[in-house]
């Protein structure tokens, strides 16, 4: 992995003479990146990572979220995603898995593969999921199969990769639907899948639904429909939530007045913006920027 600091932010790349992998797949133990884990800093990455931890202890934030580590869960981080650790549980107690949605894609012919996942680009579910300790067992026996490909001579090792993978990322969607009651994959939803792909590509530029609508070539009934049906949730919900936490990375990340802001996101007043931060978050900006560094003080 290579970073540079933006704000107090540390921006993450994958990078695989780093990393030690021929590949944009890696995983290992949490001691193999202790000072990422332990270290109390606000990270963003541009590819997916998932935590596996066998013991409790801790905290970490995804986004403004704070989750507790519990023993038999496991986190998911999605691309772009602001995160911080406070971890206390043994750096050999827990694993990650940390990939590049181009490495699982190239591998199929299924496109919208990584939004059909429920934990993928999460913004109204808790991302962690309680299993049992065989489950976990078994996800630490297919993550420690991976390892020892990534370490493999190249001979038909990047199938092998590519399919241990896609099974684990699947069956750890089954566990997570089962968890919250979420509907099943629907191969067919196409619609509901490009929806949620086009909101993370478009989000600065987008924030109508219809605009989504009329891309897709579908009516806003039609869209919203799909989208319930996959996602549990409206159109407009999901477009709204995605901008919301759009507008807080921008906010912390940047020096921009509250114009430069608004004109970045399509609002064409500056009090509009803060209308839907309210309305959005129950804080206004200052109120969520003041919360948000008294969150960062560290804790004694």
């Amino acid at each position: 992995m290579a970073k540079h600091i933006e704000s107090n932010i540390e921006n993450i790349t994958f990078n695989k003479a780093e990393c030690g992998v021929d590949f944009l797949i890696n995983t290992d133990v949490g001691c193999r990146l202790k000072q990422y884990y332990y270290g109390g800093r606000t990270y963003a990455t541009d590819f997916f990572e998932i935590i596996f931890f066998k013991e409790a202890g801790g905290q970490m934030w995804i986004d403004d979220r704070a989750i507790g580590i519990e023993a038999d869960s496991v986190v998911f981080m999605s691309p772009y995603q602001r995160h911080r650790f406070n971890i206390t549980a043994r750096c050999d107690t827990f694993r990650f898995l940390i990939f590049k949605e181009e490495f699982i894609l190239d591998f199929l012919a299924d496109k919208y593969f990584t939004y059909r996942l429920h934990y993928s680009y999460q913004t109204s579910i808790p991302p962690i999921v309680k299993v049992s300790d065989a489950q976990m067992q078994r996800y630490f026996d297919t993550l420690e199969e991976i390892g020892e490909e990534l370490h493999r001579p190249l001979t038909n090792v990047e199938p092998i990769l590519r399919s241990l993978l896609y099974y684990l990322l699947s069956q750890l969607n089954r566990t997570y639907a089962e968890a919250y009651n979420l509907p099943s994959i629907k191969l067919d939803n196409t619609v509901a899948y490009r929806f949620k792909e086009m909101i993370e590509r478009n989000i600065v530029g987008k924030q109508r639904v219809g605009d989504y609508a009329e891309t897709l070539g579908v009516s806003r009934i039609t869209l919203n429909k799909a989208v319930k049906s996959q996602f549990g949730m409206t159109a407009t919900d999901m477009l709204r939530q995605r901008l919301v936490n759009e507008i807080k990375n921008h906010i912390i990340q940047s020096q921009c007045t509250a114009k430069a802001i608004a004109d970045r996101f399509g609002f064409s007043e500056p009090n509009h913006l803060m209308r839907f931060f309210k309305a959005q978050t129950g804080q206004t900006v200052g109120e969520y920027l003041q919360e948000y560094a008294l969150d960062k003080t560290p804790q004694q």
